[in-house]
């Protein structure tokens, strides 16, 4: 038989081994952040575009450079404001129905929701983008074509339609567990007092799930606003600022999906794609920073 190692030797290995995953993980993180932001920041420190115009200017455009100062047209704000705009559209749509389906999957009908409902909707989370792109393609531009008489159908509105049943999936799931995760003890209580079912879970349980519930919302807003193929099959791909929520956009990640094989590493050009992935990343940074405040804001709510 193979000799066993001591209790104590033991730990160690665990701990070693636990460690390195750990230190691992951490450098792949930092290596990932510093390398984007050293790519991202030569837009302005090597290159010389102005931070100021980036975001605030109007005008994208990567093939034409100015003969005088040898640079493109790097005005981010229409692909800023599209990508803000779909994201919010999206969230604004799906959130009454990820939250309505909670309440009845939880509150309702439990036995229901756990044992169909539930598992239904998980199974969203696993088909491919692109299929949702095609659906999008093929009937959320085509109605929006009968229904509103535009010539193409695409825009800011197919794109939000399009990401709100994909990032459903999630704002539900995660409600239904937030939902649950209320003591019984809040339900039973509001109900020897007098209050009504709805009266109940209206004062008492979404009011108790606040914080992880918008902990769902957070997640999926920050789906929807890194997600592109599904967008860029439905959105038009037009890189100015949006007229209306029906004509022709780009956000920052199909801009990105578009352009980056196209320019050779350490052009201008590249290095303004690399700055957008850098925005990018700037923002799922907050959106976790936020998440982490709402969950800390919800532990010390309930003590």
């Amino acid at each position: 038989m193979a000799k066993q190692l001591p209790k104590r030797n033991l730990e160690r290995v665990g701990q070693g081994v636990t460690g390195a995953c750990v230190a691992l993980v951490t450098l792949l993180v930092l290596a990932l952040i510093v390398m984007v932001a050293q790519k991202g920041l030569s837009t302005f420190i090597k290159d010389g575009v102005d931070v100021v115009g980036f975001f605030t200017g109007t005008d994208w455009s990567l093939a034409n450079v100015d003969e005088a100062t040898g640079l493109p047209q790097t005005g981010a704000l229409p692909l800023i404001v599209t990508s803000f705009a779909v994201t919010l559209l999206s969230t604004a749509i799906a959130l009454p129905i990820a939250i309505g389906s909670a309440i009845f999957a939880v509150e309702i009908a439990p036995s229901f929701g756990k044992r169909v409902f539930q598992p239904m909707v998980e199974l969203l989370v696993g088909i491919p983008s692109v299929v949702f792109g095609l659906i999008g393609f093929h009937v959320v531009v085509a109605v929006c074509k009968v229904l509103f008489g535009t010539q193409t159908g695409m825009g800011i509105l197919p794109g939000a339609i399009v990401l709100s049943i994909m990032i459903l999936p999630t704002v539900t799931t995660l409600s239904m567990d937030a939902l649950r995760a209320v003591p019984d003890g809040y339900r039973q209580g509001s109900l020897a007092l007098g209050y009504t079912r709805w009266q109940t879970i209206w004062h008492v349980v979404l009011k108790s799930a606040l914080p992880s519930l918008m902990t769902a919302v957070i997640l999926g807003m920050t789906r929807a606003f890194g997600e592109t193929l599904a967008v860029r099959m439905v959105i038009g791909g037009a890189e100015v600022m949006p007229a209306s929520l029906l004509s022709p956009a780009s956000t920052i990640t199909t801009t990105l999906t578009t352009s980056m094989a196209i320019y050779a590493d350490g052009s201008v050009q590249k290095d303004v794609l690399w700055s957008l992935g850098l925005m990018l990343m700037g923002m799922s940074l907050i959106f976790i920073m936020i998440i982490h405040f709402i969950g800390k804001k919800g532990a010390k709510s309930h003590g």
